[in-house]
């Protein structure tokens, strides 16, 4: 994480708090905070100034900078450190449990996604592959396996199983989503069986995902199906823990 030193937060912040609104002060600074960090100005790695120091710029008393600073801590915008201060962390993605692609939730969250393609082989299926999709021993199967990054950071790498006979070619899948190519090729998905936990990283993925020797990753295993219940493709990712989590909403039955 870079150390680089933030913006005068005090002249940006003055200009944007409304004394005489009724919305609370400390919430009017969290979202003014929350605000810089979405469009840039406060980039992952920035420091902030000493709480104490900023509010006596403020004219405001430190239990309200310290409330507003916690808000931001309480979302994951913002850490502190012992002998570090408070500093500005990476963005964390949160997905929701639906039958989307990761391209096209970051797209729609903003954020720009890029794909490096690390290996793209078509072969015969072995038996326990051919049964997971569906399809007869033998038939050729693309295997793919891609580097997922969000802003020019690795967020996941994800390896996929694709009947060759509508699988995407390599140079489809660097420029776009996998589902995002194959509906426009005319493939419907229409359900998913998906289960998700975690494990350590290995050296390559811990290389390839920027993150510390056996660092925690999110996985995620599916079986996407079209309107005809045919199986599409199976997926094995693996996702950042300190970047990523999945999102579902809970009824009461």
């Amino acid at each position: 994480m870079s150390t680089a030193a933030a913006p005068d937060l005090a002249a940006m912040l003055a200009r944007g708090i409304d004394r005489s609104s009724p919305v609370p002060l400390y919430h009017q600074l969290a979202e003014l905070l929350r605000g810089a960090i979405s469009d840039g100005t406060l980039p992952p790695g920035s420091r902030l100034e000493n709480e104490v120091a900023l509010a006596e710029r403020l004219g405001l008393s430190r239990p309200t900078m310290r409330q507003a600073l916690q808000e931001l801590v309480d979302k994951g915008l913002l850490v502190r450190r012992r002998g570090v201060g408070t500093q500005v962390v990476h963005p964390h993605v949160n997905r929701s449990m639906a039958l989307t692609s990761l391209h096209d939730d970051l797209a729609r969250s903003g954020r720009t996604p890029t794909t490096e393609v690390l290996d793209y082989d078509v072969a015969p299926a072995p038996h326990e592959l051919a049964e997971a999709l569906g399809v007869a021993p033998g038939t050729d199967v693309v295997t793919v396996r891609r580097l997922r990054s969000a802003d020019g950071e690795p967020l996941a790498i994800l390896t996929n199983h694709i009947p060759a006979a509508t699988a995407p070619n390599r140079e489809q899948l660097e420029a776009e989503g996998l589902y995002e190519v194959m509906r426009a090729r005319g493939v419907q998905f229409r359900v998913a069986r998906q289960s998700v936990g975690a494990r350590l990283a290995s050296a390559t993925e811990a290389r390839l995902l920027h993150e510390r020797p056996r660092a925690a990753l999110v996985t995620m295993h599916r079986t996407a199906y079209d309107d005809a219940g045919s199986v599409i493709e199976v997926g094995d990712h693996v996702y950042r823990a300190s970047r990523y989590a999945f999102e579902t909403t809970l009824v009461d039955r």
